[in-house]
């Protein structure tokens, strides 16, 4: 694509690293972020802005990337917010994790002033945003998406236009969903092989060469076996997301227990301090339970 001027709302743990992709690929970026804008990018070339409408007067393409629901109404339409500043032809790009219901009252909203509206949200967490990587879920109109899909190939690498707006949110919470049994799982089996004696590195080593192997077991496997808590995804984060799973399956009354047990369980971990621990430390609640570590403490 010949270079965009991209507004980027959201600069932290997520967000920084993405808009600097967007800095290098030699893109003009306007920024806001309710600290101030990381000087990183700044001294990269990003144009720090006063608030997101003046984001939204400058830029063609707006992505916002913060942490919940009511983060994303107030970055479009609170006070200074971007719908202040979009003229029609314009398009606003939510990588947020939020509720799908209100995704689609938002692009309505966005829809309205003549703009297009993409839900994308992300995952892959803070390393894969570093290493541009992310996992991006795509609900929104064709147009836009090819539109705004090379500055998604500049932060991700699996990039998937699912369906219309809200299907994006959808899929990330399908994918939360996921996340959280397959750690819950991992953790159980380490749990169970440790307090039964066996030497959980090397029975996570095992596991991993068949069926039962997965990135979880890889990645979190490991943080679980060498204790190394400090977030990449923190808990609070995950706690988030299954409550949209399971106040959207409330809506669509049907049932999610599994998902429900696993918000017990971080539940539980978040009662202990644990909440700003990285979502590998389910595992704090069973061994809770069990009375057993299955690894001796860093």
């Amino acid at each position: 694509m010949t270079m965009a001027k991209v507004g980027f709302v959201g600069l932290g743990i997520m967000g920084a690293p993405m808009a600097g992709h967007l800095i290098d690929a030699g893109h003009t970026l306007y920024l806001y972020d309710i600290k101030p804008v990381p000087a990183e990018l700044t001294g990269k070339g990003g144009v720090a802005c006063a608030n997101a409408t003046e984001v939204a007067r400058q830029a063609d393409i707006v992505i916002t990337m913060v942490p919940d629901t009511p983060h994303v109404g107030a970055a479009l339409f609170g006070e200074g917010g971007i719908a202040a500043g979009l003229t029609p032809g314009k398009i606003v790009v939510d990588m947020s994790s939020i509720a799908p219901v209100e995704t689609k009252e938002y692009a309505k909203k966005i829809n309205a002033l003549g703009c297009d509206y993409l839900d994308a949200p992300v995952s892959g967490g803070e390393v894969g945003a570093k290493a541009a990587s992310l996992t991006i879920m795509v609900g929104g109109p064709e147009k836009a998406f090819e539109t705004v899909k090379p500055l998604f190939e500049k932060m991700g690498k699996n990039i998937t236009l699912v369906g219309g707006n809200g299907d994006g949110q959808t899929t990330k919470v399908a994918n939360q969903i996921i996340v959280a049994l397959n750690i819950l799982a991992v953790s159980e089996a380490l749990l169970f092989a440790s307090k039964a004696g066996a030497d959980p590195a090397k029975v996570r080593q095992a596991l991993m060469g068949g069926f039962a192997n997965s990135r979880i077991l890889e990645v979190h496997g490991e943080r679980i076996v060498k204790r190394t808590f400090a977030p990449g995804f923190r808990i609070e984060l995950h706690q988030k997301d299954l409550n949209l799973a399971l106040t959207g399956a409330r809506q669509l009354e049907m049932s999610l227990p599994a998902t429900a047990v696993a918000q017990q369980l971080f539940s539980a971990v978040a009662a202990q301090g644990g909440a700003a621990l990285d979502h590998s430390a389910l595992v704090k609640a069973l061994e809770l339970l069990a009375g057993h570590t299955v690894a001796p403490d860093a």
